[in-house]
């Protein structure tokens, strides 16, 4: 079952519902899915990711430590560029 349908996306006739729907499918398709493409990349990178996109919007979580590893150059920039998609929270 997909996620949306649990949440009554497709069940629903509502426009409102329609309207959310749609943006938690945009949201899906064009964060998360990205995010978790990034973050699955090598073991370790939830906290990297994490650590990583607070030092990106300015807040400092520390240095990930070992056996971790920090984001590469072009992870960085990819996580970056799916923050500045989302805007302010």
């Amino acid at each position: 079952m997909h996620l949306l349908d649990t949440m009554g996306c497709k069940k629903r006739p509502d426009p409102h519902r329609h309207r959310l729907c749609a943006r938690s499918r945009a949201t899906h398709r064009d964060f998360l899915l990205p995010y978790l493409a990034i973050r699955n990349r090598k073991a370790g990178y939830a906290v990297s990711i994490v650590i990583a996109g607070t030092s990106l919007v300015g807040r400092s979580a520390g240095r990930v430590r070992p056996p971790l590893t920090d984001l590469i150059g072009n992870e960085c920039e990819r996580l970056d560029a799916l923050i500045k998609l989302l805007g302010s929270q």
